[in-house]
């Protein structure tokens, strides 16, 4: 594994753990028959994670809308599935959305096709530039 890969230990258990339910119940189902299967997937390999979890989007302090992660792992990774055979540009817009909203520096997208698992690691690289721009100028949160 490279190490400058952002979580590579986590992404890998998650990553997995997708593969394994591909490989137990195959292509074809529909998104909650994976995120069902996924979510004991994360329990059978000691994941700590929220389901659905729920994320208020607010201006000037009140919320305006709301947003649900289809899962958020051990407080860092944001998980979307998809049953679908291939990523589109909305799934991109989405998973980014998610993360600057709730400022979260990594996201899994998860495709469960027909006849494969694929998977996409989505940086947050305006809160990952943030980051190294206050530690180069010396400015700790």
């Amino acid at each position: 594994m490279k190490q400058d890969l952002l979580f590579p230990e986590l992404s890998y258990k998650i990553v997995g753990a997708a593969f394994d339910v591909f490989n137990k119940i195959g292509g074809g189902h529909k998104e909650i028959i994976y995120h069902k299967a996924l979510a004991i997937a994360f329990t059978n390999a000691g994941l700590n994670f929220k389901e659905e979890f729920y994320g208020p989007l607010k201006f000037d302090h009140v919320t305006i809308g709301k947003k649900f992660f289809d899962f958020f792992v051990e407080d860092k990774i944001i998980i979307e599935i998809k049953s679908a055979d291939r990523f589109v540009r909305d799934n991109f817009v989405q998973i980014l959305d998610y993360l600057n909203s709730k400022q979260i520096k990594l996201g899994l997208l998860i495709a469960f096709g027909r006849t494969e698992v694929k998977y996409k690691r989505i940086l947050n690289i305006d809160l990952l530039n943030k980051e190294k721009q206050n530690v180069i100028n010396g400015i700790t949160n």
